[in-house]
């Protein structure tokens, strides 16, 4: 082990070959390498977030080959050796036209990333020895960044090789640093729409005034990432993430879209006009490149890490039911996207209730692996009549479905019910609360606005609500305004995700998690402390207030007619 830490020391030092030096600033080139092995994880996270190592190029070499060495792999890893026998180990100037990239790059250029000009042919090197050694890699756009942010601290190109190989081989439960398929990616992809839904949505209501498909632009969230970053950003990123993992790349996307957001609220004269997708995939390529003029490495990764995401745990779930949709929808290999505008056809929707435009708005705001998918038309009021067991004859055996309403006084809302009413049956005629964190109800007019569960901005709400002392009975108004009991099953919240996969739930009144609920004689969307919606069984009568689960003001007049009711579900659109 003694002997290891030298080598690898002494390596360090010797590192920087392929740099060009005069690009690199203040960053020292011979220092000794100082502190590189770190028992306490506290310590390294913070040394890695707070730059450290960023001004001592033998230091963060060090400190990356430990790391690098210290992932758990496949027992048959390619390593350094393996690399010199099969391409040899010169430093010197190779040509990029004999390493041509392999297709799985899907045309990522090699970014500069102040390497001296004949270090690309290094990179080529490089990635195309890997393409021979990882016959199962079929889609890996970010190996190019990767590979030349790595050669920077390698010794030579077959170290540098083995760091690649052992990113790409790691096989820690749970733990992926590079997607190496293009299902991973573009449900990495999707799963990154999904978080620009819930963190940044000020970002998102840009991007739908301006983008005619949201989710072409948001693909491309790992190249912003992982090849448009200046330099300085981008080692600060690679610091974190060979620390902490895949998260990092997520976190670091959001904050540069929030700050893109920023830039070009600010700017003067800028009306927001619907673009084509390029112009604004090229905008905001061209904001992260030239990112350092309004923008320091510390403020990105400052606002990065001050969004409060779900766990790695809720979003690896969310990530594989994203790879689920895409699967059944045959999605496995690189195709033409379908345009999520298309997916709502004017000439195929008809609402009494809101226009394509409207529902294209509301279909922006639904989770990812639902983009693809056309609204079908469930339940009306207007043909199947106002009857509380009609609606469910016609909704149950749906999921997930959208509920519109449009009231006597011409105003509109409605929610995303993430789960079949057919659960609600789990209760007997009791009204329990079932339902995921993905539930929300929105307003139309006067005006547009969303609200979701209070826990994605508010995630210490959910540890507070489940220890408060437990009440006998939940309050819901019954169908004449007056309090009926909610009845509460025995299944612990604990032992369920609310995000993704929470059922029934033993709640409190002041709990945030209470999504829908329904018997024979109401329905419930929102609960704690007040509805979101109250509907009765005639379907005739509504009562809209705060709750704490939505953290929503009334959606219209607080006590209100049902003019008209639609519910939709989704159609496969690849099927049709």
């Amino acid at each position: 082990a003694l002997v290891d830490r030298l080598v690898s020391q002494v390596m360090a030092v010797d590192c920087g070959v392929f740099v060009d030096w005069s690009q690199m600033g203040d960053v020292s080139h011979d220092a000794a390498p100082g502190k590189t092995e770190y028992k306490d994880l506290k310590e390294l996270k913070q040394h890695a977030r707070s730059g450290q190592w960023a001004k001592n190029h033998s230091q963060r070499s060090a400190v990356y080959q430990q790391l690098l060495k210290a992932l758990p792999c496949r027992t048959v890893t390619p390593d350094a050796a393996v690399y010199r026998d099969i391409v040899g180990n010169s430093n010197s100037k190779r040509n990029p036209s004999a390493y041509p990239l392999p297709e799985f790059v899907d045309g990522a250029a090699v970014p500069c990333y102040c390497l001296k000009t004949e270090s690309v042919g290094s990179v080529h090197a490089v990635i195309s020895c890997i393409a021979g050694q990882f016959p199962d890699i079929s889609y890996c756009p970010s190996l190019p960044a990767v590979t030349a942010l790595l050669l920077h601290w390698s010794a030579d190109e077959a170290q540098c090789f083995e760091s690649v190989s052992r990113m790409l081989a790691c096989n820690e439960p749970g733990r992926r640093l590079l997607d190496q398929t293009f299902l991973a990616y573009q449900s990495a992809c999707m799963t990154f729409g999904d978080l620009v839904h819930k963190y940044c949505p000020a970002a998102h209501k840009l991007m739908i005034a301006t983008a005619t498909d949201v989710l072409e632009v948001y693909s491309d969230w790992q190249r912003w990432v992982l090849g448009d970053l200046p330099f300085s950003f981008a080692a600060r990123v690679m610091d974190v993430y060979l620390v902490e993992g895949y998260k990092v790349l997520y976190r670091v996307a959001l904050a540069i879209l929030k700050f893109y957001r920023k830039q070009r609220s600010g700017a003067a004269g800028s009306a927001l006009t619907k673009q084509d997708s390029a112009a604004v995939r090229s905008d905001i390529q061209a904001f992260v490149k030239n990112i350092g003029k309004s923008v320091t490495p510390e403020k990105l990764l400052e606002k990065a890490f001050s969004i409060r995401l779900f766990s790695r745990k809720e979003i690896t779930l969310l990530q594989l039911a994203n790879e689920k949709s895409l699967q059944q929808r045959g999605i496995t290999v690189k195709q033409k996207r379908q345009n999520v505008q298309l997916a709502v056809n004017a000439d195929n929707f008809s609402s009494e209730i809101v226009s394509a435009k409207e529902i294209r708005d509301i279909w922006s705001w639904i989770p990812e692996r639902y983009a693809l998918c056309q609204p079908q038309l469930l339940f009306t009021t207007s043909t199947h009549g106002c009857s509380l067991n009609r609606f469910y004859s016609h909704c149950e055996g749906y999921e997930p479905t959208l509920m519109l309403i449009r009231t006597t006084d011409g105003e509109v809302c409605g929610a995303f019910l993430s789960t079949d009413w057919e659960e609600r049956k789990r209760g007997g005629n009791k009204l329990s609360f079932f339902g995921t964190g993905e539930c929300f109800v929105f307003k139309m007019k006067p005006e547009m606005e969303r609200y979701e569960w209070v826990v994605i901005k508010h995630p210490e709400l959910a540890n507070a609500s489940q220890a408060a002392d437990d009440e006998p009975e939940q309050t819901g108004a019954n169908d004449n305004g007056g309090p009926q009991a909610l009845e509460k099953p025995a299944t612990e919240p604990s032992q369920l995700s609310p995000f993704l996969s929470a059922r029934h739930f033993n709640l409190n009144s002041r709990n945030t998690s209470m999504f829908m609920a329904g018997n024979i004689d109401s329905i419930i969307i929102g609960g704690g402390e007040g509805n979101a919606l109250y509907i009765d069984s005639e379907l005739n009568h509504g009562r809209t207030e705060r709750c704490l689960t939505f953290d929503n003001p009334p959606l219209c007049a607080e006590s209100f007619q049902i003019a008209l009711l639609e519910v939709w579900g989704f159609k496969d659109a690849m099927a049709s």
